[in-house]
């Protein structure tokens, strides 16, 4: 195992297998790298729409953040991706009501089909001494 690499669990779970991902790496003690993360439960999305599907993913990246030492407020960076363009302004204002233009992270936003969800998110975090 890489020295100064903590890897935060438990492991990721899908199809009753234990996949090769971890939720979140840690790097020399403070740089927080969160797995894209999707809005669903045992396999189907939380929600037919893009605000909540954002809600929940966000909601995910948080539990994580905090598994690792870190809240939303220390997002320094977040990739993000959509499967419908015409859903970008619901899932920027969504994604608006968890980081505030004023402390929100950098973002990239991508078009990419993920079906069957509407929305991944990824996160780093800068997690605080």
């Amino acid at each position: 195992m890489a020295t100064g690499i903590e890897r935060v669990g438990p492991p990721l779970v899908r199809a009753q297998k234990v996949q090769p991902i971890s939720p979140a790496v840690i790097a020399d003690g403070r740089l927080v790298f969160v797995s894209g993360q999707v809005p669903t439960i045992n396999g189907h999305p939380v929600s037919e729409e893009i605000a909540g599907q954002t809600h929940a993913t966000i909601d995910m990246i948080e539990e994580i953040l905090q598994r690792a030492g870190c809240t939303l407020d220390d997002v320094m960076k977040t990739t993000v991706w959509l499967v419908n363009a015409a859903d970008y302004p619901a899932f920027n204002e969504a994604y608006g009501e968890r980081f505030p233009p004023e402390c929100a992270p950098a973002r990239s936003t991508v078009i990419a089909g993920l079906a069957p969800v509407l929305v991944e998110i990824e996160a780093v975090a800068l997690r605080p001494v």
